[in-house]
C-alpha cells in the first residue's frame, strides 16, 4: 500500500516518527512535507495529498497538524475526498470500515507518538466493508456532485 504523509510545522516531529514507523512496517511512504519546523500552511500539503489520492498516485493519506482539524477540513475540500479526524483506534478502524475515508488526520498536540501508532495501525489495517455503509457513501458522493454541478452553472 502506498501511503502519503504530510504535516504542518506543528506536527513535523510526529510526522517524521510515523513515517519511519510505517517504512519499518513495510509501507511505501511518500512524504509531502513539511520538511522542518519552519512555519508552513497546512492547506497546501492537504490539497496535494487529496489530489494525488484522487489521481490514484497514492492509496491513502495521513495528515497531521496541531489539532488535526485544519488538515481534515482542507483535505475534505478536494472533491471525492473523505478525511477522518481520529485519536482513538475504534474511530480510526470505523473511518475505513464504514466511511471508506481515504485520509486519516491527527493532532500532534492532542495525541502522543505511541497512541498515534496504534491509531495508524487500526486505520491501515482496516478495509471498507461495503454493505449498508456503501449506500451512505454513495449518497455523499451524489450530493457532492450535485453541489459541484450547481457551482459550474
Amino acid at each position: 500500500m502506498k501511503i502519503a504523509i504530510g504535516s504542518d510545522h506543528n506536527a513535523f516531529e510526529l510526522k517524521e516518527e510515523l513515517k519511519t514507523y510505517m517504512i519499518d512496517e513495510g509501507y511505501d511512504v511518500v512524504d509531502y512535507g513539511c520538511h522542518s519546523c519552519e512555519a508552513v500552511d497546512y492547506p497546501d500539503v492537504s490539497f496535494r495529498v487529496g489530489n494525488d489520492i484522487m489521481k490514484g498516485e497514492v492509496d491513502r493519506g495521513i495528515l497531521i497538524c496541531g489539532t488535526g482539524i485544519g488538515v481534515a477540513i482542507a483535505a475534505g475540500k478536494v472533491p471525492g475526498i473523505r478525511a477522518a479526524l481520529c485519536h482513538d483506534t475504534y474511530s480510526a478502524e470505523r473511518a475505513q470500515l464504514s466511511n471508506n475515508a481515504q485520509i486519516l488526520t491527527m493532532g500532534a498536540k492532542v495525541i502522543g507518538p505511541e497512541a498515534a501508532k496504534k491509531v495508524l495501525n487500526a486505520y491501515l489495517g482496516a478495509s471498507f466493508a461495503g454493505g449498508p455503509s456503501a449506500r451512505k457513501i454513495q449518497q455523499i458522493a451524489e450530493q457532492e456532485q450535485a453541489y459541484l454541478e450547481q457551482e459550474s452553472r
